[in-house]
């Protein structure tokens, strides 16, 4: 009964994991999404930059100011995706090892029935000549 118990406890554990996996996974697409979106007003900035209409001239050091903010947006934006992607590898495999943990206590407890459900057997194997032959004296 405790084995089952276990079992149990594992595959709670598990669910909770696999969902904090989920969540790492959101962080990390949340991130990547934004790395994307900030990558994209990089590239205006510089077409800005590189443009030959008199207008942009004009807001010329405010691009590269707003580059340079970019930039560092940026970087701290691939550190961050750094930091999810080393934590969505850590709660995979926490959840990998309780997987482990759960099916490894599922194959202790159908061996431990199957050994009950022979021992029954044999109990009464043992147990029925022992009554025929109370009964036949």
């Amino acid at each position: 009964m405790i084995e089952k118990n276990r079992s149990q406890k594992l595959k709670r554990l598990l669910l909770v994991q696999r969902h904090i996996e989920r969540m790492a996974e959101n962080d990390l697409a949340e991130t990547s999404r934004q790395r994307v979106e900030v990558n994209a007003a990089m590239d205006d900035v510089i077409l800005a930059l590189g443009s030959m209409d008199p207008v942009h001239h004009a807001f010329s050091q405010n691009y590269a100011d707003r580059f340079g903010r970019l930039s560092i947006k940026d970087k701290q934006l691939t550190g961050m995706q750094e930091v999810h992607e080393m934590r969505l590898a850590r709660e995979r495999a926490k959840g990998d090892r309780f997987e482990e943990g759960m099916n490894n206590a599922l194959e202790a407890e159908r061996r431990e029935a199957d050994d009950n459900a022979v021992y029954d057997v044999i109990d009464q194997q043992f147990a029925t000549p022992a009554s025929s032959k109370l009964q036949n004296p």
